[in-house]
């Protein structure tokens, strides 16, 4: 039976679309596409999300790989593209409808420190019995790790948790240590139909 849910924060919870952060601060296509991978698909974004690197140092590597001539919109991007985060409406009311049904609610997210930024923006945080960020462990999705730490660190069963993210590596990650799991898709009617929930 499940008892609780367990989510990914980006593309499940809160917008993540870099496409749209892109646009916001570089004009050419050339150059975005540049910044996607040297920043967003970058070494020092995995850093970040283990906890390892900070928003300065981010620029500091980065800006080694590409053009002086973006260097200023870089640095205005690592310092705000997080704005772009925005709740998913569907998202909210989905996991209020959980919340009065009983079921135990949790956060399982690859992120940096800035999630405590971006995440209370999802509304009553307090809606959720308890949240592990990868920043904070020093461990990123789909290594198992990561998903033991939630487990042990609440008391979960791994029979009891259903888990969504949006990447099916992270999901297989959650179905290695026995959590039912499930990539997310937006369609929480479906989810809903499926789980019973």
């Amino acid at each position: 039976m499940i008892r609780n849910l367990v989510f990914d924060m980006g593309n499940v919870l809160l917008e993540y679309r870099t496409a749209r952060m892109l646009a916001r601060y570089f004009s050419g296509e050339e150059d975005r596409a540049l910044i996607d991978r040297e920043l967003f698909n970058g070494p020092e974004w995995v850093k970040a999300d283990l906890g390892e690197c900070t928003g300065e140092e981010q620029f500091l590597g980065v800006s080694k790989r590409v053009p002086q001539r973006l260097h200023a919109a870089l640095q205005a991007c690592i310092n705000g593209w997080q704005a772009d985060m925005i709740p998913m409406p569907q998202s909210q009311r989905f996991v209020a409808e959980m919340k009065e049904k009983g079921y135990g609610l949790y956060v399982l997210s690859n992120a940096s420190p800035l999630f405590y930024e971006c995440f209370p923006r999802f509304g009553h945080i307090e809606i959720f019995d308890g949240m592990v960020v990868s920043c904070d462990y020093h461990v990123l999705k789909p290594d198992e790790r990561i998903y033991r730490i939630l487990l042990e660190k609440f008391h979960l069963k791994p029979e009891e948790c259903l888990f969504f993210d949006d990447r099916p590596e992270n999901v297989q990650g959650a179905r290695e240590v026995g959590m039912n799991s499930e990539v997310f898709t937006g369609d929480w009617e479906n989810l809903r139909r499926t789980y019973q929930l």
